[in-house]
């Protein structure tokens, strides 16, 4: 209830009692809100934060499983490209070819195969060629045949006959390489029995151009020595 004294106008009462109603009541703010409703801004925000944060992960996974899976295909496998026509006609110049390099982790080459190896007079190059001797056997090479413990070799696989001559008795861990191209490969014939150490694996398919691909035609037969 406001109060008005004697001579006071009754304009001048009427504001007074304005003015006293409105230092009663605390401030107000502009808008009314509901402090239990959240403003549609920040629930929009909300679930675009989370997609981003979902995103963020995925994209991480899929860069992490994509370098795993490198790796892997690195530590099993190898690329190589032929130089030379060293194992014509079985694989030709300028093909690519796709290295098994686990099979010998496991277990030891056989005679036939073809593998891939660094040669051992510069280890930064790579050759290929196929397997005809192995450890602890002789090889000679005479009239046009390879002999293994003087037993002659079936080799269907060859572009001609050797000329050239020689025997080569192999140690512990040595394996006797030859190009199927046999005049014209530089091979165990020229420098000597391979190491183990330097085989990279086993050449399993031609990948490139697209025209030659197919599996790499290894050669299995009896032990000669039998």
């Amino acid at each position: 209830m406001c109060y008005s004294s004697m001579g006071l106008r009754e304009g001048a009462l009427h504001h007074t009692c304005e003015e006293l109603f409105a230092l009663s009541l605390p401030d107000l703010p502009t808008g009314l809100t509901d402090p239990s409703v959240t403003p549609a801004s920040q629930q929009n925000a909300a679930p675009s934060q989370l997609s981003l944060r979902s995103l963020l992960r995925e994209v991480i996974e899929t860069i992490i499983l994509t370098a795993l899976i490198y790796a892997a295909v690195n530590f099993a496998t190898g690329r190589f490209k032929v130089e030379g026509s060293s194992m014509e006609p079985s694989v030709h110049p300028n093909q690519y070819v796709l290295v098994d390099k686990i099979s010998y982790r496991l277990g030891a080459p056989q005679r036939g195969d073809v593998v891939v190896f660094n040669y051992p007079l510069a280890t930064d190059r790579d050759f290929i060629k196929r397997v005809i001797g192995l450890p602890g056997e002789t090889v000679s090479v005479a009239n046009g045949v390879v002999r293994v413990n003087g037993q002659p070799l079936t080799e269907p696989y060859i572009a001609a006959p050797p000329v050239s001559t020689g025997t080569w008795h192999l140690g512990p861990n040595q394996y006797f390489v030859m190009g199927d191209n046999r005049n014209n490969s530089s091979d165990s014939r020229s420098w000597g029995p391979l190491e183990r150490k330097y085989l990279i694996g086993k050449a399993v398919v031609t990948y490139w151009p697209p025209s030659s691909w197919g599996l790499v035609p290894h050669y299995t037969y009896a032990s000669p020595s039998k």
